[in-house]
C-alpha cells in the first residue's frame, strides 16, 4: 500500500492508504469526484449492482482485493465526514460469506475424532446432520457422504418447523443436484421448542445403540457434541465438526 495525500481546493483532508491493486486508483478518483460534485456517497461509487449482488456467494480469492477497496472507501468517508454504514455492512457480509465458505469447502479437514486418540476398525458409517445448523448440501456430499460411502438409510436429518418453512425449497433444490430429497434419508420434521432438532438426533443415536461404527456429527452446537460424546460406545469412532476461526 502507498499513502495518498488528499488535497481538494487547497484544503488538506488527510492521508489514505491506497492498496496496490488494479482498481484502487480508479475508485479513489471516483470518490474524489463525488465529493467535489456533492454527489451521493454509496456503494455504486465502487461497484455495479450486479457486482454487489455477487458478494452473496463465495468467490475465489475470498474477495481480498474488494475488502481492501472497501476499507479505503470507509476511511475516505471518515475523512470527508460522509456515511459509510453500507460499506461497513458489505465488508462484514463478505467476510462472513467467505469465511463460512472456507470452512464448508474444507469440511473434511475440520472433522475431529473426539472420543479416542486413534480410530479403530469399524463395519458401518452413520451421519447425524443438523441441517438447519449446517445447511451446506454440496460440501456435505462431496466431502463426507460420497467419499465415506454413507448409505442413505444411515443418514439422520432433523430440523425445526420454522427453518423447514423458510428453507425447504432451497434445501430440496440443492439436494436435487445429487438426485436426493429430504425424504431420501431418515428425516424428521420436529415440533416447536428449543433445541428440539438436537434432541431428536441424539435420541436417534441412542435408539440405534451403535457398536463398531464410524459416526459423524455435523453441527456447530457445542452441547449436542458433548451429549453425543457421553452417549457414544467406546467401540465407535465419533467425529465432530470443528468450526475454526480464520
Amino acid at each position: 500500500m502507498s499513502l495518498k495525500k488528499i488535497v481538494i481546493h487547497k484544503k488538506y483532508y488527510g492521508d489514505v492508504e491506497l492498496p496496490k491493486i488494479k482498481n484502487a486508483y480508479n475508485i479513489f478518483i471516483n470518490i474524489i469526484k463525488a465529493f467535489k460534485t456533492n454527489a451521493n456517497f454509496n456503494l455504486n461509487l465502487l461497484y455495479s449492482n450486479e457486482k454487489i449482488k455477487s458478494f452473496d456467494h463465495y468467490q475465489k480469492g475470498s474477495c481480498e482485493k474488494e475488502l481492501q477497496e472497501l476499507q479505503m472507501y470507509i476511511e475516505m468517508c471518515r475523512l470527508f465526514n460522509k456515511p459509510s454504514s453500507d460499506a461497513r455492512e458489505l465488508k462484514q457480509h463478505i467476510e462472513f460469506v467467505n469465511d463460512n465458505a472456507y470452512v464448508n469447502l474444507n469440511i473434511s479437514k475440520q472433522l475431529h475424532l473426539s472420543n479416542k486418540k486413534h480410530a479403530s476398525p469399524t463395519n458401518t458409517s452413520y451421519l447425524f446432520w443438523d441441517i438447519e445448523n449446517f445447511s451446506n448440501v454440496s460440501p456435505m456430499f462431496s466431502h463426507i457422504i460420497e467419499p465415506f460411502e454413507i448409505d442413505d438409510e444411515n443418514i439422520y436429518v432433523a430440523c425445526n418447523p420454522d427453518s423447514l418453512y423458510l428453507f425447504k425449497a432451497e434445501w430440496e433444490a440443492d439436494l436435487y443436484d445429487f438426485s436426493k430429497t429430504l425424504n431420501s434419508f431418515n428425516f424428521t420434521k420436529c415440533d416447536h421448542g428449543k433445541n428440539v432438532a438436537d434432541g431428536i438426533l441424539l435420541q436417534n443415536f441412542k435408539d440405534l445403540n451403535l457398536k463398531n461404527s464410524t459416526v459423524y456429527i455435523i453441527t456447530y452446537d457445542r452441547e449436542l457434541k458433548s451429549l453425543f460424546n457421553e452417549a457414544c460406545d467406546k467401540s465407535n469412532n465419533l467425529y465432530i465438526l470443528e468450526r475454526k476461526i480464520l
